[in-house]
């Protein structure tokens, strides 16, 4: 059997609205229904063709139950002979749909699959048991419960055993924040987001409405004693505040994933090629450290050292978690999160992961390098890595 190649064709997002922002009045389903006719028209893929739709959702319900992925396919106005899924491995759900798609052209069972992802946090508010100092919600077994004696609880307060157990300060999580709203105002200047953006109205009822083009939360300046002043969110004492995390946001963004030589018959262009796929688990009580290991897997499947990649993505959830891979491998700061991430730009959950590899194809299109990395931490301990490297000759 020849080896199949599964490569990326297309990437686009939306811009990043605030909660309760530019963005709100769109249902999810045609947030990322949009999402996808934008990918269509802009790659030039025959719709026909699309064998699978994956989405990365997290809060599956109301406006985001029924397998939204089926009703977004749909409100796309894609042929109805396009199948849909929607897949939630939290905060990397979006990572995880372009894993499977991936995963199943490299099979052979696909040729042609869109991965994506979306979150409305407007519509689709995060539920009472995820909020600071709730207990946890009916999801947790009491089997489970006993097995951790207790010591089990939401992301937020898990960062505080982060920032304790690694010995990060106040200061050292404010300044990294800054520094992520710095380089993300820097980026969205530049117009490095732009090509890949799919600017929608502000009203989805009225096209003539103010374009949304941007993302909404970047600060152009950040007051470091505003930040300072900010209580723990977490623990009386603590350290992570709403400014050293990531925002609650709306959003939606999607990947066309095919394989190399039905692109290149179908006249796609292939822009990067998958060098490793990983996932991997943890301590659920300090929910953070997988992304250590997911990386460490895909360095050793892919044949790479942190020295052959040239960009590196760690989701900010919160700043402990980049501090601690940029720690834990030694990457230069001008090789880590170089436009910013989700404490900058915002965190829509199930579309995060495909958001990050966007900007981080586009980017290496962009700066000239050739390989990058992406990993992602999720809730409960587990944590997804991709490392991609763009293909010699391709253009966006």
């Amino acid at each position: 059997m020849s080896v199949r190649e599964a490569v990326i064709v297309g990437a686009v997002r939306t811009p990043v609205g605030r909660r309760g922002g530019a963005l709100s009045r769109w249902h999810p389903v045609d947030l990322l229904g949009q999402t996808l006719r934008a990918l269509v028209e802009r790659t030039g893929v025959e719709p026909a063709l699309i064998e699978d739709v994956i989405a990365g959702c997290v809060l599956q319900q109301e406006q985001q139950s029924g397998n939204l992925a089926r009703h977004a396919v749909l409100a796309a106005g894609l042929p109805e002979s396009v199948p849909a899924v929607t897949v939630d491995r939290q905060c990397g759900s979006g990572q995880q749909a372009v894993s499977f798609a991936a995963q199943a052209v490299m099979a052979g069972t696909h040729d042609l699959v869109i991965a994506c992802g979306v979150e409305s946090m407007s519509q689709v508010p995060m539920p009472p048991a995820m909020a600071p100092g709730a207990p946890l919600g009916p999801q947790y077994s009491p089997h489970e419960l006993a097995r951790y004696d207790g010591g089990l609880m939401a992301q937020g307060a898990s960062s505080e055993l982060l920032n304790e157990r690694s010995g990060f300060s106040r200061d050292a999580l404010d300044a990294f924040s800054a520094r992520s709203h710095q380089r993300a105002w820097a980026a969205s200047r530049a117009g490095r987001f732009t090509a890949q953006t799919v600017p929608l109205p502000s009203d989805p009822a009225d096209p003539a409405s103010p374009l949304v083009d941007t993302d909404e939360g970047i600060r152009e300046h950040v007051d470091p004693a505003k930040m300072a002043s900010l209580k723990a969110v977490f623990a009386a004492n603590g350290r992570t505040t709403a400014a050293n995390s990531s925002q609650l946001s709306d959003g939606a963004a999607a990947l066309l994933i095919a394989d190399r030589e039905f692109a290149e018959r179908r006249g796609l262009i292939p822009r990067a090629r998958f060098r490793a796929l990983s996932v991997a688990a943890g301590d659920p009580v300090v929910q953070f450290t997988a992304v250590l290991d997911a990386t460490r897997n895909a360095l050793i499947r892919s044949g790479l050292t942190t020295n052959d990649i040239d960009l590196f993505e760690v989701n900010e959830a919160f700043a402990g978690v980049p501090l601690l891979f940029k720690r834990e491998f030694g990457i230069d700061d001008n090789q880590l999160n170089v436009n910013g991430g989700s404490i900058a730009i915002g965190h829509p959950l199930g579309s995060t992961g495909a958001r990050m590899l966007t900007d981080l194809l586009c980017e290496l299109e962009r700066s000239g390098g050739s390989t990058g990395l992406q990993t992602i931490c999720e809730a409960t301990g587990t944590a997804n890595t991709t490392i991609i490297e763009l293909i010699t000759g391709s253009s966006a």
